[in-house]
């Protein structure tokens, strides 16, 4: 995909006041540069020149509604200060992607608003879990999916660089259930 244009969303846009606005967008959208260009630095920086393989893992399709999945951004005055990507991991399940906080606007709870912006568009979208990994040498993440209501699937006594890619899971609201004529 090369276009510029927000991809459709079930849902409309966040524009809370005084908070940044909610968009969705193309992996090839030049608003998600940033993003992919510091993501891919920080990963280098902590794992080595190799972890930029990381992003060629997946087809950005993967990130597109059409496959099940999002990839979006939170701005201010137009310019790209956090955002993340979610993909369908199988049917019940999104595997959240690239959560991601500009350098300069960090310590602000913007990945926080990440991760609860992409499981209100997962769960909109019938998914009923996430799952994510993060690397050992994040510490960060792994402390905002702890305090955001993530299972770990680890044991988290151990020293993380012997355990590899950290797994984590969140069961999201069970779907509604339809109330019958003898329910009522």
């Amino acid at each position: 995909m090369t276009s510029a244009t927000p991809l459709p969303s079930p849902l409309p846009p966040s524009t809370s006041a005084g908070l940044p606005t909610v968009i969705h967008v193309a992996v090839s959208d030049p608003r998600a540069r940033p993003l992919l260009r510091e993501l891919g630095e920080e990963y280098a920086a902590r794992y080595g020149k190799d972890a930029r393989s990381e992003f060629a893992r997946y087809p950005d399709e993967e990130f597109t509604a059409p496959y099940g999945g999002v990839l979006l951004l939170l701005l201010e005055a137009g310019e790209p200060v956090a955002g993340g990507a979610f993909r369908r991991y199988d049917g019940a399940t999104a595997e959240l992607k690239r959560i991601w906080t500009h350098s300069a606007h960090r310590r602000r709870g913007l990945a926080r608003r990440v991760v609860a912006e992409l499981e209100r568009e997962a769960e909109a979208r019938g998914y009923r879990r996430i799952y994510l990994t993060t690397g050992p040498r994040q510490p960060e993440a792994r402390g905002l999916y702890l305090t955001t209501g993530y299972t770990p699937l680890f044991d988290t006594g151990a020293d993380p660089e012997t355990i590899g890619p950290l797994p984590f899971e969140k069961h999201l609201s069970p779907a509604p259930r339809h109330r019958r004529a003898t329910d009522l």
